[in-house]
């Protein structure tokens, strides 16, 4: 087998590259300058060794293949180092269409939401169905305690993300895929550093609309104006859409408001009833799509329901990590207005009139680049106070979305700062929920110890 070297090894999909070229044998080493946990606690646990930093001399001159992640780009001495030795380099979206899916029916779930917990729902539905999946999933999966496995069975299920492959491939990721059924779960505007409207994101989508074949499915968010343009540039693929309409072809009845318990039904047939302990009706859809997509592929929905109720969904998606004097803290992913108003209706849904407090970090390039910024300030309508971490580097304007927030609302320059603004505002019976698709400097933990310490 051959030596392999990632650059951006930390990010989650290439961390779960980085498993999979290890469960084929290869040997892995890897680069990358924001490692933080779960990806760094995974790597570590397989043994992979890590290089801080990017260097001229961060690749070996003997490696025999170097997988490059999306985050790098032309002048990162790493990159211009490998280019001139003449070295081999791949994207990893196409490091896995050639090394792990040939001959696998590959199923791929995309999405501007919900594309990590709809992937490890499926994973979770195909192996209640006994079909030992492979996978690989955008975070840590509580289930299988990793973000990717090859897996004995048929059937691959990945994470389609539509975000561009690599410096030298400019084309969304999951146009290498070639899947059999594909999931497409919502579509807004997102990505304001390399798209520059929504139609641009439509284009990228009906790019993977092209690629599914005629024998496969296309499962499709039938309230999704966006979605039904895509589709509407040209489909070869027989559609099955989901929602909450019974006009649809899948569609979920709310047996609990916070979306903890539903019944699934199919072409008006009620399939069974889903108890779980995801909320939001969020996670109803991805549930709904997840659903779907296995049976297109032969599993019976009313065989492997009853298997969501021990569904333990993703770490850092509304991940309780602790409960300290009745404070509840969340560590959640939530980065898009519409990831956070969803999933702070579903946890109101469940706690009542009780606290919601959120500390968030703007952190995704849309975000940092104000391209989210009006919409903000009304995402976060139903939280009682919120605090964010307004680096220097941000380029809006934190005052105007904090004057527009509805409950007490502040920014702070540091995470030092933001733990000391949390621990004057919580009080007993609060629920605090830490938002950011980055590190956030550990403050998730930090926080819960402060509590414990106080």
């Amino acid at each position: 087998m051959s030596t392999i070297h990632i650059l951006g090894i930390a990010g989650t999909f290439m961390g779960g590259v980085a498993a999979l070229a290890r469960e084929l044998g290869h040997t892995v080493r890897g680069s990358d300058q924001a490692i933080y946990p779960p990806m760094s606690t995974q790597l570590e646990q397989l043994g992979i060794a890590l290089d801080p930093g990017y260097r001229a001399d961060s690749v070996a001159r003997d490696c025999d293949e170097v997988v490059v992640g999306n985050a790098l780009s032309r002048g990162n001495p790493a990159v211009e180092a490998v280019l001139d030795a003449g070295q081999r380099y791949i994207s990893g979206a196409q490091w896995l269409s050639e090394q792990v899916l040939p001959g696998r029916d590959t199923l791929a779930v995309a999405g501007t939401h919900g594309k990590t917990t709809t992937t490890t729902i499926l994973t979770w539905l195909l192996q209640a169905a006994g079909r030992e999946p492979g996978f690989l999933i955008g975070g840590v999966a509580e289930d299988f305690g990793v973000s990717a496995r090859v897996g004995q069975g048929r059937e691959f299920v990945v994470e389609a993300d539509e975000y561009d492959t690599a410096f030298f491939d400019k084309r969304s990721k999951f146009v290498h895929y070639r899947p059999l059924v594909a999931i497409l779960n919502n579509l807004e505007y997102d990505h304001a550093d390399i798209f520059p409207d929504v139609a641009a994101i439509q284009r990228q989508f009906h790019h993977l609309v092209r690629t599914v074949p005629a024998r496969g499915r296309l499962i499709v968010n039938g309230e999704d104006t966006y979605l039904a343009e895509v589709l509407a540039m040209g489909c070869w693929t027989p559609v099955e859409r989901f929602g909450f309409d019974p006009g649809l072809e899948w569609h979920a009845e709310l047996v609990n408001a916070d979306g903890s318990a539903f019944i699934v039904h199919h072409r008006g047939v009620a399939l069974g009833e889903v108890r779980w302990s995801l909320l939001g009706r969020h996670n109803v859809l991805n549930g709904l799509a997840a659903l779907a997509a296995a049976h297109a592929v032969g599993v019976a929905p009313a065989t492997v329901i009853p298997a969501l109720a021990q569904f333990r969904s993703v770490k850092r998606r509304m991940e309780v990590i602790g409960v300290v004097d009745d404070i509840t803290v969340y560590d959640d992913f939530a980065h898009h207005p519409t990831a956070i108003r969803t999933t702070l209706e579903g946890l109101r849904a469940k706690i009542g009139q009780r606290r919601i407090v959120v500390a968030m970090e703007p952190r995704s390039n849309s975000m940092r680049l104000g391209a989210h910024a009006d919409a903000l300030a009304p995402s976060l309508a139903l939280a009682d106070a919120v605090v964010f971490l307004h680096r220097p580097e941000l380029a809006w304007d934190a005052a105007s979305v904090i004057a527009a927030v509805r409950g007490d609302a502040h920014a702070v320059p540091d995470t030092d700062a933001l733990l000391a603004r949390l621990g004057a505002t919580v009080q007993p019976g609060d629920h605090v929920v830490f938002m950011s698709n980055g590190g956030f400097d550990g403050a998730p933990r930090r926080f819960l110890a402060q509590l414990q310490a106080r």
